[in-house]
């Protein structure tokens, strides 16, 4: 449905909400017109069933809305007494007309002030199950979502077996085109292997098909940065028509929605605007070679003959160690007619590795000659084109206009047709739009050329074209764990430890940051552990038996404080080599900040840092132990005492208030909490 058929759909779903629930909001103590104002109306009932207002946001967000609004439903129910299992399924089968009975069959009394926790233990663990999943669809729709690498198309620098998390606000989230659809899940559901979401995916009915009138119109909320050349990206693969990615002969064509196409990570060599071309398998946009960033491998095959043939075992264990060595893992063919090797993938280190050994005599890269033609885009007799020798083609650009005719229609009519929805036929040497004559095209949208760094062994733009920017949705930003051999079975799984936690793009070797990220994990547990004892700290009034802090136990608090200090720059030293193309300026500034910022903040919202929580004491004013100092107090304090140094310490009372320098000048305190 377009928009405005989606806004009178709504329309009428508030006018049926209003007509089955308006008795229910006088009985509340509401008034009837406000149960028919849309989102309004959600807001008050909110309050009628006594749940926070936020819970109208996640009514209206696609896939969550499957969860929130039966929820709803049922909550109205148990507002007027109906709390029972049989009324909350009720209302979920009858779809929430349920609430008509209510409205206008039954005499129910409104509970104003019930209890919301769930009467049974199965009844709270459904509803923490419920809420997590809500949280989890929410973060898996608009901010990361989790990917494995599928195929060797990116090895070397992405491999098979590495678990990445996808950023969505990079590009801008997408929100969900599919509006039913089983939440965390693509477009399968596991151990079911059933289709996941509610559409007609036959050609012929893709129109008509009442499941395909649900689907939302595209819709991106907007993103830090564009795609550059050169990122890596994930996206749905625009012409994908299988019911199984692995299936290349299905018995029919299947058509999905675009946020259900398969989901494929490569390379975006070719942005809007670019003309691209290959050469000898090389990248060329405008006239000159592409140049990959330092952690991208770029792969060919290659043929291998030996100066001596393998005839024993100790040969070919040698053999094998050899590549091994020289990290080639993708699978080789042995050609007995002329005795060489095809070894289907090689990075250049890697080829240099293998020239230098003993036994082998050469190793020559594999290109395809000019002019023969392989099974590619845009599968045209025109266009003698194959995967090392390809173009110049020009890449659609938003708001581009390019002339038309029958030579280059082969090359844009899917972009024009498919991706932009418009009819397109060639009759008579004459191409026709939308049934009208057309010399000229203006784009809609921009379109991008992705390629695998493994450049004979991936399926990528050179098979299926363009790829627009409708059905881009996210940028690899993390290696959160990689196993080897994940396609082999479980037995055979190794762990690669050196790329858990790694980041995926970035200047230099990629390093893995999994050990600061435990330090992390233990300072957030402390910091946890010590908010809530200042939580509970401020809910009791402090009182007259109150001692001042001692010297030892400031000088603990000073020592813990210095190390996380350290820990925490550490950290963020380790974070920024990892992303790579962080100026000087920006790391100083932020150290500057951790250092500064860190104990002011802290003791002005918290009343003392994690050091002093951990040594049990806290920062007050002087005139009223109940309240923390202001900002601009404690930084005068902490900038006192950071320039005093140790000898601020020396300056303890050891009777009375005991109040070092810093807090005499900002009228400060420092506690013994009980």
């Amino acid at each position: 449905m377009t928009w405005t058929q989606w806004f009178i759909f709504l329309l009428i779903l508030q006018i049926i909400h209003g007509l089955g629930t308006w008795k229910l909001y006088v009985k509340a103590g509401r008034q009837a017109w406000e149960a028919f104002v849309p989102v309004y109306n959600a807001v008050v009932l909110m309050k009628i069933i006594s749940r926070p207002w936020w819970w109208v946001i996640l009514m209206f967000l696609p896939i969550v809305n499957l969860i929130m609004i039966p929820a709803a439903w049922v909550e109205t129910a148990r507002a007027f007494g109906k709390d029972t299992k049989l009324d909350a399924l009720i209302c979920i089968v009858t779809l929430g007309f349920y609430l008509y009975y209510l409205n206008y069959m039954e005499d129910v009394t409104y509970i104003e002030d019930r209890k919301l926790k769930p009467k049974t233990s199965t009844g709270e663990w459904i509803t923490s199950i419920l809420f997590a999943i809500v949280a989890a669809t929410i973060v898996h729709t608009y901010f990361f979502q989790p990917f494995v690498i599928p195929s060797s198309s990116l090895e070397k620098s992405l491999l098979v077996g590495d678990f990445l998390i996808v950023s969505k606000i990079h590009y801008g989230p997408r929100t969900p085109m599919t509006t039913v659809a089983a939440p965390m899940v693509h477009d399968t559901i596991p151990v079911l292997k059933t289709k996941s979401y509610l559409y007609n995916d036959n050609f012929e009915e893709r129109n008509s098909s009442w499941k395909n009138k649900l689907q939302l119109p595209y819709f991106r909320l907007p993103g830090f940065e564009t795609v550059e050349r050169n990122d890596i990206v994930v996206f749905n693969q625009p012409a994908d028509t299988l019911l199984n990615m692995n299936d290349f002969t299905p018995d029919r064509n299947y058509y999905k929605p675009i946020d259900k196409k398969t989901n494929l990570v490569k390379r975006c060599v070719g942005l809007p605007g670019d003309t691209l071309e290959l050469r000898n398998g090389y990248v060329f946009i405008n006239g000159k070679q592409n140049k990959l960033p330092p952690r991208s491998h770029l792969q060919f095959s290659y043929r291998l003959t030996l100066k001596k043939p393998i005839s024993t075992q100790g040969e070919e264990r040698m053999f094998y160690n050899m590549l091994d060595k020289a990290d080639i893992d993708d699978p080789f063919q042995f050609n007995s007619n002329d005795g060489t090797f095809y070894l289907s993938a090689a990075s250049e280190e890697a080829v240099n590795k293998l020239k230098v050994q003993p036994n082998v005599a050469s190793v020559e890269r594999i290109v395809r000659e000019k002019r023969v033609t392989d099974n590619i885009f845009p599968q045209d007799p025109n266009y003698k084109w194959n995967v090392d020798h390809f173009g110049p083609l020009w890449i659609p650009k938003a708001g581009a206009t390019i002339q038309l005719n029958t030579e280059n229609i082969a090359l844009y009519k899917r972009a024009i047709g498919e991706y932009e929805g418009n009819k397109v036929v060639t009759r008579d040497n004459q191409i026709f739009i939308n049934d009208q004559p057309a010399t000229s095209y203006t784009f809609k949208q921009d379109y991008y050329w992705m390629m695998g760094d493994n450049r004979h062994n991936s399926i990528d733009s050179r098979y299926w074209g363009f790829v627009p920017y409708n059905h881009i949705f996210g940028k690899p930003v993390f290696i959160w764990m990689s196993i080897d051999g994940i396609n082999e079975g479980i037995k055979n799984w190794s762990f690669r430890w050196d790329r858990i936690f790694t980041t995926v793009e970035g200047s230099g070797k990629a390093t893995s940051v999994f050990v600061p990220f435990i330090i992390l994990l233990i300072l957030l547990y402390f910091l946890n552990k010590w908010y809530k004892k200042n939580k509970s700290l401020k809910d009791k009034a402090l009182n007259d038996t109150e001692v001042y802090a001692s010297i030892n136990d400031r000088i603990k608090a000073a020592i813990i404080d210095s190390i996380l200090l350290i820990l925490m720059m550490y950290f963020a030293s380790e974070l920024f080599q990892q992303i790579g193309g962080v100026s000087d300026i920006i790391k100083m500034i932020l150290f500057v900040l951790i250092f500064l910022l860190y104990d002011p903040l802290f003791t002005s919202i918290y009343g003392g840092t994690i050091g002093h929580t951990l040594s049990n004491i806290g920062v007050r004013k002087n005139e009223n132990i109940e309240k923390n100092i202001s900002l601009p107090k404690a930084i005068i304090r902490f900038i006192l005492k950071a320039f005093l140094g140790w000898v601020s310490l020396l300056t303890i009372g050891k009777k009375g208030k005991r109040m070092a320098i810093h807090d005499k000048v900002v009228s400060s305190v420092v506690i013994k909490r009980s």
